[in-house]
């Protein structure tokens, strides 16, 4: 499907942060860019803001005179609806409202021709409810650009119930020929990367309600051991705490109270005590220019001499190179005389054992989403997603683990050189319990038929920088993995939060990747 041609002229309502860095991008594509709002002067500023930046492109060789010249030509700050009436397309940046939504589509209906898309740029209310009422609802779809629209690559198109396919391709298209990269989905609650991201914070709030660790320790987890650009607390900061409980809570209440979404009492503990992040000075943290608290990290200790690997490691497996290269002797055998994991997740004496055996006979064991605590002597080990270059990694000593057995852990992974933190002995302790909610929400929704396989991905790590996308990361520990910490963290939080989705058990049995479902 073509794009829209660089002779319609693009309209945007809405002059803010989001507003003016859409219509930056419509206007360096080549379109001429009308630019509108609602309160006195914010469009002239808009104009005025857009200006500067492109004169910051040039100053970066970005851009040529001649083109930032012929750019700020192109632009102009209208004081009326009216004059976006030839627009072909006009891109709706307001309020996160839905009546304040409703009432300018019904607007714009009245003085655009009857072929110009309206778009709107919301990234949680429905395009359904957006389009109800209208004349010619066929031709409001979604334009969702992530924030600074100028920089980040992605474009959500979430097309309504009432969406005419044939003007969500258009707006795909055009995206993609304003060199972003554009992800078709349903209009479903919270898209593509506002929903998949939930469990991002959510697991992270329920660890620290469980008094697992701090802040601090969670976000260096899930950064350094994790991958992940940022932590979630730090995120939340950054983005707004308010408006981070507001999508997680618009999320769960467009799902009916859905258990997978449901805010966490911390979240509105720090809305309520004004700590909204950043743009309030403090927020999970404090900014007000003293150091952020350090993660817990256990001091040096000694590396064992040798150590035996029986089995067991699917995301950690790549950390044996590293202790072995370390100095540390690793025997590797599959079995051993230690003991097996039953159906219990209890080891019974006498038969084989899974992970890495201590001189003293403990064991460090990657986590199965079960507590390190019914295993003994032993020691649990979070995930960590590309082992050859996490800086860190979590463990959590069960209740009857010996002192000497955390020690041997803690110089083992330290002669590594990894940095560890030691947290409580939390059910699937931080990283796992992610990763595996991130991919169960990313099979459902492909199940659902709300997205493709390949563009939840893309969404992923385009929208919020995840390492790899969360289908991906499936296949690569493995749905029979993932299921089965779902299925155990399921039976501990018997709520439905855990529950996994039936497209993941299926694809546990049959071994189909979860990239081609």
């Amino acid at each position: 499907m073509a794009e829209l041609p660089l002779s319609a002229p693009v309209g945007v309502v809405g002059a803010g942060t989001m507003g003016s860095g859409i219509a930056q991008v419509a206007l360096v594509a080549g379109h001429q860019v009308r630019l509108y709002d609602v309160l006195d002067g914010a469009a002239a500023r808009g104009v005025e803001q857009i200006h500067a930046r492109l004169d910051r492109l040039v100053a970066k060789g970005t851009l040529s005179d001649a083109q930032a010249r012929a750019a700020k030509e192109r632009l102009t700050a209208v004081g009326s609806l009216d004059a976006l009436s030839d627009c072909g397309l006009v891109i709706e940046a307001v309020v996160e409202q839905l009546p304040a939504k409703r009432e300018l589509f019904a607007a714009l209906e009245k003085v655009c021709a009857d072929d110009t898309i309206l778009a709107t740029n919301t990234s949680t209310i429905s395009v359904t409810a957006i389009a109800a009422g209208l004349r010619r609802p066929e031709r409001v779809t979604g334009m969702h650009f992530f924030n600074p629209a100028p920089l980040m690559a992605l474009v959500e198109v979430p097309a309504g119930a009432t969406t005419d396919p044939t003007v969500a391709e258009i707006v795909a298209a055009t995206a993609a020929a304003w060199g972003k990269t554009p992800v078709r989905c349903a209009s479903t609650p919270g898209f593509v990367a506002n929903r998949i991201a939930r469990p991002f914070y959510g697991e992270a709030m329920q660890v620290l309600e469980e008094r697992g660790t701090d802040c601090a320790t969670i976000d260096a987890v899930l950064r350094e051991a994790g991958g992940f650009p940022m932590g979630p607390f730090e995120l939340a900061d950054l983005v707004g705490n308010d408006v981070n409980l507001a999508v997680g809570r618009s999320v769960w209440e467009q799902t009916f109270g859905d258990p997978r979404y449901a805010p966490f009492v911390a979240q509105q503990q720090v809305v309520d005590a004004g700590w909204l992040g950043r743009k309030a000075g403090r927020g999970w943290y404090a900014y007000d220019g003293g150091d952020r608290p350090a993660p817990h990290t256990a001091e040096p200790r000694p590396a064992p001499e040798r150590v035996t690997y029986h089995g067991g490691f699917a995301a950690c497996y790549g950390l044996l190179d590293r202790i072995a290269a370390a100095g540390v002797s690793v025997e590797r055998y599959e079995t051993g005389p230690a003991g097996t994991r039953s159906g219990a997740g209890e080891f019974e004496p006498g038969e084989s054992a899974y992970g890495i055996e201590l001189p003293g006979g403990g064991l460090v064991l990657e986590t199965v989403g079960e507590p390190a605590t019914v295993d003994g002597d032993a020691v649990a080990l979070d995930w960590v997603g590309d082992p050859a270059t996490a800086s860190r990694v979590c463990l959590a000593p069960g209740d009857a683990c010996e002192p000497a057995t955390l020690d041997d852990a803690i110089g083992m992974f330290q002669a590594a050189g990894l940095a560890v933190s030691v947290i409580d002995d939390v059910p699937g302790l931080i990283v796992a319990r992610t990763i595996c909610m991130l991919v169960n929400e990313a099979v459902d929704l492909v199940a659902r038929g709300e997205a493709a396989a390949a563009d939840v991905d893309t969404a992923m790590r385009l929208g919020t920088g995840y390492p790899r996308g969360p289908l991906e990361w499936g296949d690569r520990i493995g749905s029979a993995i993932v299921a089965e910490i779902l299925s155990t963290l399921a039976r501990t939080y018997p709520s439905g939060r855990y529950r996994p989705s039936p497209q993941l058990i299926r694809a546990a049995h049959t071994g189909r990747p979860l990239r081609g479902l």
